[in-house]
């Protein structure tokens, strides 16, 4: 599987929970009360997500997105016409 780079130049704004969550004794669900948990916030820049931030009195933390190492074929080089060597299951 190759995971694809959609939606990746955006910088996510979320929550820290503030409570932890609870397992629900009758169905063994596991729950929180906290509703900050469901909120993310998307925006353009790490700058716009960081005043965002201090503007609303909200502390922050930055993590810095992890460099991709670059493949060296396609998914489509198995199949190609002259590859080397024979196709099998």
């Amino acid at each position: 599987m190759q995971s694809g780079t959609g939606k990746t130049k955006t910088w996510i704004l979320e929550f820290e929970p503030e409570a932890p969550r609870e397992v629900e004794p009758l169905m063994g669900w596991t729950s929180s009360g906290d509703m900050n948990a469901q909120v993310r916030l998307a925006f353009p820049t790490k700058e716009d997500a960081i005043a965002y931030a201090k503007r609303n009195g909200l502390p922050y933390r930055v993590m810095e997105p992890k460099e991709r190492k670059p493949h060296g074929k396609s998914y489509a080089d198995n199949f190609r016409y002259g590859r080397i060597g024979s196709w099998t299951h």
